[in-house]
């Protein structure tokens, strides 16, 4: 497959000044949404939403898609400074940013930082670049079979891989799945769930439920978690680190970027997995792993290079199956649908321009990145004084009227306010909200390819397992349901021989 010339036709789209722009404007609401915690990039995009209605899809898909990978650096600043991550994915990064940042030396571990997002960014959009194509070709084979079982596979990855109790995670899908069974059935034209409404005929849009779930609820739920907390931050001098720091957090920057790379295309696994398994591998091969918790640049250069690496894959499953990793991705699939794009194998034949133009956004928003972020940190640095209790009206206002702007609904706003009480309750609970969110984007799809397989296969279901591709699909289904039990058989196997072996030797001291 000849791939350069629709590459190159890539970068002639994302050069386009309005491109460009957005681009830049993107990269820039990321980074700052990632240095005020709390406000994720989910939410953001979720509340965003509204004002892509305007503008072409590859222009909004470039700007969503750069508040995502952008909002991966913004929360390492706060790691660092305040011991507080703006993002999930920075978690593990206060370990060592906030430590270094103690001895004096805040500017390293932002410097280190914003080398190794980079890095590992540009290594994963390289890998997005030459692995999405082939995918999204074998993905054209997948039939409505396929499709339900890839389906299947992603909501129940979404709900085990990711943080948290896996049943709360399993309680939420299945609460998205319902959401999505709302409306008029598609094949019957039988009303369901719609208690007589005729706003809830047509089914539940999925802007007011993004927006409410990931805006409102996370305005309310981090209100009551972090009202009038404003801390001093650390002071930021030598923003460019030393040549021993770069020597000591190469090999670390390396082996992040190709593992955030990898986990970043599983569903479930995202860049707070990959920052937390880069963490950990970095800490497991060092010669003086006590260094680490206590000022160790590879601990900033690992997590940091992983988060963004898997933040740029999360987007092969999305536009090559049609199918999110992550929550931030759901959203994102909703924005296409929006603009009447549906992502899967078709994009790359149908719609060259949008594909590789967001790709190729990527070489751009990466490196706008590099040269933003050290000098700009003074600025956010500034941000992080203004209390949430300033800023979150502002944006309660917004994300209302940017939901009534859409269809002049005084209906969705009720949805928002509405949903937004679900999302607080589930922050508040321990519920992640992402499985629901997902669920119900992926709903619709599985239960339409689930009835056109019963179609086809004449209601007989052993069709599913005769299929190659599908039958390894739910295989690896019935292999991620059992993975629990066999590992608890496992250990217990483990313990019962080592109880077996202990009298054993204290026969042989006898």
């Amino acid at each position: 497959m000849d791939i350069f010339g629709p590459v190159l036709n890539g970068f002639g789209v994302v050069l386009e000044p309005t491109n460009l722009l957005y681009c830049l404007i993107g990269v820039v609401i990321g980074m700052l949404i990632g240095v005020l915690p709390g406000l994720g990039p989910a939410a953001t995009i979720a509340i965003l939403l509204p004002l892509t209605y305007g503008v072409e899809p590859v222009t909004a898909i470039i700007m969503l898609s750069g508040i995502f990978y952008g909002a991966q650096y913004g929360g390492t600043i706060t790691s660092v400074l305040l011991r507080l991550p703006g993002e999930a994915s920075s978690v593990v990064t206060v370990f060592d940013g906030y430590a270094l940042a103690r001895q004096g030396r805040a500017g390293t571990a932002l410097g280190i930082a914003a080398i190794g997002s980079f890095f590992g960014g540009t290594v994963s959009i390289i890998g997005l670049t030459l692995l999405a194509p082939i995918v999204a070709g074998f993905a054209l084979s997948f039939g409505p079979p396929e499709y339900t079982a890839l389906a299947m596979l992603g909501i129940l990855l979404v709900a085990t891989v990711s943080n948290g109790s896996k049943i709360k995670s399993i309680i939420a899908a299945s609460l998205g799945l319902l959401l999505a069974t709302v409306g008029r059935d598609g094949f019957t034209g039988e009303s369901r769930f719609t208690f007589g409404s005729l706003s809830l005929s047509d089914g539940l849009d999925f802007v007011p439920i993004a927006m409410g779930i990931f805006g409102l609820g996370e305005i309310l739920y981090n209100l009551e978690e972090r009202h009038n907390k404003v801390q001093a931050p650390a002071k930021v001098a030598n923003v460019w680190p030393s040549r021993k720091d770069l020597k000591d957090s190469s090999g670390a920057i390396g082996r992040g970027s190709l593992l955030g790379f990898f986990l970043g295309i599983l569903p479930g696994g995202g860049a707070t997995i990959a920052s937390l398994a880069a963490y950990a591998m970095e800490k497991k091969r060092a010669k003086n792993p006590e260094r680490f918790g206590r000022g160790a640049v590879e601990g900033v250069a690992a997590p940091e290079s992983a988060n963004n690496a898997a933040a740029t894959s999360s987007f092969i499953p999305l536009l090559t199956l049609g199918i999110p990793a992550n929550a931030t991705m759901a959203i994102i699939f909703g924005a296409l649908l929006i603009q009447g794009v549906t992502p899967g194998p078709q994009l790359v034949q149908d719609n060259p321009e949008l594909f590789w133009g967001v790709v190729n956004s990527m070489y751009i928003g990466n490196i706008l990145l590099l040269i933003m972020s050290i000098p700009l940190v003074g600025v956010f640095v500034k941000i992080l004084r203004i209390r949430a209790a300033i800023l979150a009206p502002i944006t309660v206002l917004i994300t209302l009227i940017g939901v009534y702007t859409i269809n002049n609904s005084i209906f969705d706003i009720w949805l928002v306010i509405a949903f937004g009480v679900v999302g607080y309750l589930m922050k508040k609970f321990g519920f992640e909200p992402g499985p629901l969110v997902l669920a119900f984007v992926l709903g619709s799809l599985l239960e339409e390819n689930l009835r056109r397989s019963l179609l086809l296969f004449g209601g007989d279901t052993a069709g599913f397992v005769t299929r190659p591709i599908s039958g390894v699909l739910l295989l690896l289904f019935v292999l991620v349901v059992l993975l629990p039990l066999i590992q608890k058989a496992f250990k217990k196997s483990r313990a019962g021989n080592a109880v077996d072996i202990a009298p054993q030797k204290e026969k042989e001291t006898v």
